[in-house]
């Protein structure tokens, strides 16, 4: 199924705009990269969350969708359980000096809430992706329902 919703392609443009500047920004990307999150995981997230322009006009596969979903909900959990208890004392993150130590110590000390934000709007997309789904589905098992992927999506979102 294509999605080309423009609530959900918006979303999605959000998404990635909020991930870009306050989750893989270049003072917290580097603790990100220590978590133990897989390549393939990692494309997903990356194809997601960086290069959401290349399917504006053509759409979204909704298996891929959700697929990238998954990815992003597992690094919101790895982040969550793994980087934030000791994001402020992590070596990656490095010492620096004027401007940049400002803006690194207001990514570090914003980091919680930002990836709080992220996981409601993933989670928000993930219902209007059901929705669009069950719409779709009119008789038939919703494909969220066959990807196991995405069967505690919402947990892993949820603190």
């Amino acid at each position: 199924m294509q999605i080309q919703d423009p609530q959900i392609i918006r979303l999605i443009e959000r998404l990635g705009e909020h991930y870009r500047s306050n989750i893989a920004n270049r003072f917290i990307r580097p603790a990100l990269l220590q978590l133990s999150i897989d390549n393939q995981t990692w494309s997903l997230i990356e194809v997601f969350m960086e290069r959401g322009d290349q399917f504006r006009y053509q759409g979204y596969e909704l298996d891929d969708l959700y697929r990238q979903l998954a990815a992003a909900a597992d690094l919101v959990f790895e982040a969550r359980t793994n980087l934030i208890p000791g994001i402020r004392g992590r070596q990656s993150i490095g010492a620096m000096t004027g401007p940049d130590k400002v803006l690194r110590d207001m990514a570090v000390n914003n980091f919680a809430s930002n990836l709080r934000l992220l996981a409601d709007l993933l989670n928000e997309l993930f219902v209007l992706l059901v929705e669009a789904d069950k719409a779709q589905a009119r008789g038939h098992k919703p494909l969220y329902a066959q990807m196991p992927e995405v069967t505690d999506l919402g947990k892993r979102l949820i603190e």
